[in-house]
């Protein structure tokens, strides 16, 4: 329709994931850096939550496309199911054939595959997207599944994908033996302004078009509107791009935008009409140490002491005739965006510790058993020698 007005070869703003139009924003850079180093490590359980639209399906896809011959991948998406029919869906797409269901035999034919694999020196990867719709029960028997392994190596790597209830859903008691196992744990925020103009900068290229069609006023009432969140702005850059070929624009400006926040129309429920949600950093805090999680807790009571001070001085200001509310709710954001920042930081050096200590003690591990077979052959030499 707008394709050639606009001299592009294709649509750049679909809603459906395309791998190939993954912008790595530094953000989905380092998720993708997370899970591809669960992946190879063979780590516990992955863990990948983020809001509605921020991306989660499309990097699972773009790693699913770079993943080769030497991995066995089932994909489930329904996760409305009982613990049966989930177990049910994972044989199905591991391509066994459907039959009356026996738990037993299930879960016999599942171990046995997953030993073959194995032996055929084939990794075997379960993702469940959508997983924050799991029961109770059903993510009980995802970890028992997990318990199906040979000696020290897991037969089966399993990767959660969810919004963020799942934390919340994680952090009951009930699943405490579940979160103990979760070795990678990610949460995939929102786009910043700069990051989301450089978002349909990079797709408008990428589908053959040149940087410009879209104003700078526009993309910052895109980014008001949207949140950040990559599905809403593609819902609202292509609702811009049907307008401005409807009225022949060949410039998205701010009217544009403002139009269509007017009407309503091709912006989805799911858009952030409200303003901006900031993230909050404590959502990945399941399995920080008890000191980083309550040094985390306190810099979030400190900011909504900040934030009660401040509502209360805009009241005084406000009978006062001082100063503007705005003013005041803008050195809010400040103070928020700051203090959630340093615990976004905080959280990353704590993970990046994390990760080296597991890798120096896998190598402090091979060093001892090195160590052990060395003194082992000297014992058996000088026995050798004294005979």
């Amino acid at each position: 329709m707008y394709e050639e007005f606009y001299g592009f070869k294709e649509k750049p703003f679909q809603i459906v994931p395309n791998p190939d139009y993954l912008y790595k924003s530094p953000k989905h850079q380092n998720a993708l850096t997370y899970l591809e180093y669960g992946l190879s490590e063979n780590v516990g359980f992955i863990l990948l939550t983020g809001e509605i639209g921020s991306g989660k399906t499309t990097l699972i896809q773009y790693i699913l496309n770079n993943m080769g011959d030497d991995s066995e991948v089932a994909v489930i998406f329904n996760t409305f199911v009982s613990p049966n029919q989930l177990l049910l869906m994972i044989l199905s797409e591991f391509e066994f054939p459907s039959q009356k269901f026996d738990k037993a035999a299930a879960l016999e034919q599942l171990n046995d595959f997953l030993i073959e694999k194995y032996a055929e020196k084939k990794k075997v990867l379960l993702i469940i997207d959508e997983a924050q719709n799991l029961s109770f029960e059903a993510l009980e028997e995802v970890r028992m599944l997990s318990n199906l392994h040979t000696g020290d190596q897991a037969l089966i790597q399993i990767m959660l994908v969810g919004q963020p209830e799942l934390i919340e859903k994680l952090q009951n008691p009930k699943l405490l033996q579940f979160t103990q196992r979760i070795a990678v744990n990610f949460h995939l925020e929102e786009l910043d302004r700069d990051e989301t103009a450089e978002y349909i900068k990079y797709r408008v290229e990428k589908a053959g078009g040149h940087n410009g069609i879209f104003t700078p006023e526009a993309v910052e009432m895109i980014y008001g509107l949207s949140g950040g969140i990559p599905r809403s702005i593609n819902l609202l850059c292509q609702a811009a791009l049907v307008y401005g070929f409807a009225d022949e624009i060949e410039t998205v400006d701010k009217n544009i935008i403002g139009q269509i926040s007017e009407d309503k129309i091709g912006i989805g429920l799911g858009t952030n009409l409200q303003p901006k949600k900031e993230s909050n950093a404590s959502d990945s805090t399941a399995n920080l140490p008890k000191k980083v999680f309550k040094r985390l807790r306190n810099l979030e009571t400190e900011v909504q002491d900040i934030r009660s001070q401040l509502v209360n001085r805009v009241k005084e200001l406000e009978e006062k005739g001082e100063g503007t509310k705005k003013e005041l709710a803008d050195r809010l954001n400040q103070l928020l965006e700051d203090e959630r920042s340093r615990n976004a930081k905080l959280l990353r050096k704590y993970t990046r510790l994390k990760m080296r200590y597991d890798v120096l003690r896998r190598i402090r591990k091979g060093l001892e058993e090195e160590l052990d077979r060395s003194l082992e052959c000297n014992n058996s030499k000088a026995q050798s020698s004294d005979s």
